[in-house]
């Protein structure tokens, strides 16, 4: 209600109860959960997270002014941060900021992290192997110290995918916007939808060079979420 009068543009997404808008030379976004739309595993984690912050009060706390604003405990926030990242990663386009923002939190909290529920929070995901192989990536790519990267590990093989991760990152850019996105104003949202359908195909070749098993076994689900998001939007 504040936000949308001082907005050019809008758009709102009402399966993800996501709402992005133009304001000036800003892109602003209000997201209304923390579920992705990789696989139902994960977001059974994700949910797990939103009950450990509102009911057992695990948080951490900024103080704004005077005003304490409750924030995600370091655990929680380093795996949300990495499966929002990842969520983008898989669905069209993933920016380097996006790496940064996480790799700051893990350097920022290193002491204060519980590394026996972050392990526990990445193992019940399903997501070991995305994790070490981005923890690669911001060591050999971001300069991240190693020993501030939970569960790093220095293997040829680790590297090597750092490496596949690199090539897609450049190529897609932040959120896809290195990639051509003029058939966006040209066509009806269920026409954009099928356009994107066959881009989800070409990124299943290029991540499961990276994510052999996963890249298959998330395909479906992502499938499945984006045509709902479509009929809802037709």
């Amino acid at each position: 209600e504040m936000l949308l009068p001082l907005a050019s543009s809008t758009e709102k997404y009402t399966q993800g109860k996501h709402l992005e808008m133009v304001i000036d030379s800003w892109v602003v976004e209000l997201h209304g959960w923390l579920r992705s739309g990789v696989s139902k595993r994960i977001n059974k984690v994700l949910d797990d997270i939103q009950n450990d912050t509102f009911y057992n009060g695990n948080v951490k706390s900024w103080n704004n002014s005077g005003v304490n604003v409750f924030m995600l405990s370091p655990e929680n926030d380093i795996f949300y941060v990495f499966v929002h990242f990842l969520n983008h990663f898989y669905k069209g386009g993933l920016g380097l900021r996006q790496i940064c923002d996480w790799c700051r939190l893990m350097w920022v909290y290193r002491d204060k992290i519980n590394m026996r529920e972050l392990k526990s929070r990445i193992n019940s995901a399903g997501l070991i192997t995305e994790w070490k192989a981005f923890g690669a990536f911001a060591v050999e790519y971001l300069g991240m110290p190693l020993e501030a990267v939970p569960l790093y590990s220095d293997g040829a093989n680790w590297k090597r995918k750092a490496r596949r991760i690199m090539v897609f990152v450049i190529k897609s850019g932040n959120f896809g916007h290195n990639r051509n996105m003029s058939y966006y104003g040209k066509y009806p949202y269920v026409v954009r939808k099928c356009i994107s359908v066959g881009r989800r195909m070409a990124d299943l070749c290029r991540h499961s060079m990276i994510f052999p098993l996963d890249s298959i076994k998330f395909f479906p689900y992502i499938i499945h979420t984006g045509v709902k998001s479509a009929l809802k939007g037709a």
